[in-house]
C-alpha cells in the first residue's frame, strides 16, 4: 500500500471525527421517515463517462426494489466494452443514494466510471494497471466506481467510510471513489 493509499485510510481517532460530521445528518433521518409512514422513494441519476448516456430512476418505493428499474439499471452499468450486462446488487444503489443523503446533494448526479465489468475486461485491464483487482467485485455487479457532480470526491469517501457498509476506495489523482457491497476495508 503506498503513502496516498495509507493516508486515504483513517486511523480510529480520524475515523470518529470524520463520523461525527455525517451523524447529524443520520440523526435527523429517522423523524423524517417515520412522519412520512412509509420509507421513501429511492431514485439516482447517473452519467455513464465513456458511453456519455444518462439515466435518472426510480429504483425502490414503499421499500420494495422495482424489477423493471434495474433492469434500466443492469443495462446502463453493463460492460460498455463488451456490451455484457449482469444484475447489479440493489444494496449497492441504497449505498450510493444514502451516501449522496449524507452529503446533502440529493440532485446531484452520479458520473459512472466504472460498473459492471466482464472476466475479459477485467483481465484487460488488470494487464495495464496493477489497481485492479483479480477478483474484483465489479465482475460480480458488486461495486462501482463514481464521482458525483457538486461533492468533492474526498467527501463522498469520508462518508462512505463513516457508512461501513463495504470497500471504500479513493483515487484522487483520477478523482473518483470505488465503492461496493464486499467486507468494511478502505484503500
Amino acid at each position: 500500500m503506498n503513502r496516498t493509499e495509507k493516508s486515504a485510510c483513517f486511523n480510529r481517532r480520524q475515523l470518529l471525527q470524520k463520523a461525527l460530521l455525517v451523524v447529524p445528518v443520520f440523526i435527523s433521518f429517522p423523524p423524517l421517515f417515520a412522519l412520512a409512514g412509509t420509507p421513501p422513494t429511492r431514485q439516482l441519476s447517473f452519467f455513464h463517462t465513456h458511453t456519455e448516456e444518462r439515466l435518472s430512476v426510480v429504483y425502490s418505493r414503499k421499500g420494495k426494489y422495482l424489477p423493471e428499474a434495474f433492469e434500466r439499471i443492469n443495462r446502463f452499468l453493463g460492460d460498455f466494452r463488451t456490451g455484457e450486462i449482469h444484475a447489479i446488487d440493489p444494496a449497492l444503489m441504497d449505498n450510493l443514494y444514502d451516501i449522496q443523503a449524507a452529503g446533502g446533494n440529493k440532485d446531484g448526479i452520479y458520473e459512472v466510471i466504472s460498473g459492471f465489468r466482464s472476466l475479459s475486461t477485467n483481465a484487460k485491464l488488470r494487464s495495464r494497471s496493477n489497481g485492479v483487482a483479480k477478483h474484483s467485485l465489479h465482475m460480480c455487479g458488486r461495486a462501482i466506481d463514481v464521482r458525483l457532480a457538486g461533492t468533492d470526491t474526498s467527501r463522498l469517501r469520508d462518508i462512505s467510510i463513516a457508512l461501513r457498509r463495504g470497500g471504500t476506495g479513493y483515487y484522487r489523482q483520477s478523482d473518483f471513489i470505488h465503492v461496493d457491497t464486499g467486507r468494511v476495508r478502505c484503500w
